[in-house]
C-alpha cells in the first residue's frame, strides 16, 4: 500500500487496511497488550543485575516489546523471550530486508536511470530476501491463522485479529493471497522498526537530559501517583510526556524525507514545472527543524509544544510538524505509534533512573542515514537503577 499509485486499488487497500489496524477500537481492544508487554520490559531490566550497575542495550528487549505489540495485532500471537528461534528468524530476514532498504546502492538508479543495469546484482539480492520472508510469513503466520480459522465460525464476532479480517477480504474475492501477504510485508516493514527507532531515540534524549527525564518523572508521579503505572487513557492528561515524544519525533525524525510521492498530473511549484510522475521527496526533518520558523531547533526541549508550539500536533495541523506525513497519503500508524511512544516511554522513566554507563557523561546520538530512514547510528548501553517507590 505504501508504494502503490492513488486510485481504486490503493483505495480498496486502505479500507481493507483501516479496519483491523488503524481505528479507535483497535486501540481500546490492544492498549491493554501494549501495557502488558510495557510491564514485562520492566520486569526483565529489573531481574538484570547488569541493568543498575554496568548498564544494558535496551534497544534488545524494546524489539521484542515492538514485534510482540504487533504480532498481537495481526495474530493474535507473540514471542517469550528474545531467543525464540522464530523470532530470531522473523528478526534476520526483517533486518536483511531493512539494510537493503536503507543502502544507498539502488538509490542512484532510481535517478539515473541509464545506471539501473549496474544494479542485477543488488536487485537479485533484493528478490531473494524478499521471496523468504514471504515464505515465512505464509507458512509460520497466515497458512497457522488459516488452519485455526477452518475449525471454528468465522462471523464478525469471531474475527479475532487484523489477520482475520484480511483474510476475510480474500475470501469474499476483494483481494486475492499476494496482496494478503504484502500486508503483512507492508506491517512489518512500515510498523515495528519505525517505532522503535523513536523510543530508541526519545529515551537517549532523556539519559542525555537528566532534568527534562526528571522533569517528566515528576509529572507522572504527580499525576497518577507514586507507583502508579501510565496506561493509554492517561496519556491525555500528561501534557509533559505528549510534549516529548512530540519533540522526538520533531528532532529525531524516524522517515525525515518521508516516503516517496508522485504527482499524478502536471504541476507548478514555486516557479518551477513539475511533469507529471515526477518522484517527489519532502524534507519534513528541515521543515521540523529550520530555524527560521522555530525556536533553537537544534535542542531538544519539549517546553516548546507547551509554550509557542501549543497548537501544534503530530497529525499535521501545521505543515512545519509533519513526522507521519499529512493528506490521503499520510502515515495511518500514527493512531498506534502515539500510544505506543507514550506508554513505554513513560513505564520506563516512572520505574527507573535511565543514565549513561559508568565512565560517560552522555550516550552517543550520532546518526545514520539511509534511503528513507534517520536512526541512532550506536545501540546504546544505558544504566536503568530501579527507583524505590
Amino acid at each position: 500500500m505504501v508504494f502503490t499509485v492513488y486510485g481504486e486499488h490503493w483505495r480498496k487497500m486502505r479500507r481493507i487496511m483501516t479496519v483491523p489496524f488503524f481505528t479507535n477500537k483497535v486501540v481500546g481492544q490492544y492498549r491493554f497488550g501494549w501495557e502488558d508487554e510495557a510491564a514485562r520490559v520492566v520486569d526483565d531490566v529489573r531481574k538484570d543485575p547488569e541493568a543498575a550497575t554496568e548498564g544494558i542495550v535496551l534497544r534488545r528487549r524494546l524489539q521484542l516489546l515492538m514485534y510482540n505489540n504487533m504480532y498481537r495485532i495481526m495474530f493474535d500471537r507473540r514471542f517469550e523471550t528474545v531467543d525464540d528461534p522464530l523470532f530470531e528468524k522473523l528478526k534476520a530476514l526483517n533486518g536483511e530486508r531493512s539494510k537493503l532498504a536503507q543502502s544507498f546502492d539502488y538509490n542512484y538508479g532510481d535517478f539515473i536511470p541509464i545506471l539501473r543495469p549496474f544494479l542485477r546484482g543488488y536487485l537479485r539480492i533484493c528478490r531473494e530476501v524478499k521471496e523468504k520472508r514471504i515464505k515465512l510469513f505464509k507458512d509460520y503466520f497466515v497458512d497457522e491463522r488459516k488452519k485455526l480459522a477452518s475449525t471454528r465460525a468465522m462471523d464478525n464476532a469471531g474475527l479475532k485479529c487484523a489477520i482475520d479480517h484480511i483474510l476475510e477480504a480474500e475470501k469474499k474475492g476483494e483481494i486475492n493471497e499476494d496482496n494478503v501477504l504484502y500486508i503483512v510485508e507492508n506491517i512489518n516493514v512500515a510498523a515495528i522498526e519505525t517505532t522503535l527507532w523513536s523510543i530508541e531515540w526519545g529515551l537517549a534524549e532523556l539519559v542525555n537530559h537528566p532534568d527534562i527525564q526528571q522533569k517528566l518523572r515528576h509529572e507522572l508521579d504527580t499525576i497518577l501517583g507514586p507507583g502508579v503505572q501510565v496506561t493509554e487513557p492517561d496519556i491525555q492528561k500528561l501534557p509533559y510526556l505528549q510534549a516529548v515524544v512530540k519533540e522526538t519525533l520533531r528532532l529525531r525524525m524516524a522517515i525525515p524525507l518521508l516516503v516517496p510521492h508522485m504527482n499524478l498530473n502536471d504541476a507548478k511549484l514555486g516557479g518551477y514545472d513539475i511533469p507529471a510522475e515526477s518522484r517527489i521527496l519532502v524534507n519534513a526533518w528541515w521543515l521540523a527543524n529550520n530555524p527560521a520558523h522555530w525556536k533553537d531547533p537544534e535542542e531538544f526541549r519539549p517546553e516548546r509544544f507547551l509554550e509557542e508550539e501549543a497548537k501544534v500536533e503530530a497529525s499535521g495541523n501545521d505543515f512545519r510538524y509533519i513526522p507521519f506525513g499529512v493528506g490521503r497519503r499520510s502515515c495511518p500508524g500514527i493512531i498506534l505509534a502515539l500510544p505506543i511512544l507514550g506508554i513505554t516511554i513513560g513505564r520506563l522513566v516512572q520505574n527507573f533512573e535511565l543514565s549513561p554507563p559508568p565512565g560517560q557523561s552522555k550516550i552517543d546520538t550520532s546518526e545514520k542515514g539511509g534511503q528513507f530512514s534517520l536512526h541512532i547510528l550506536k545501540h546504546s548501553t544505558i544504566v536503568a537503577k530501579p527507583r524505590v517507590v
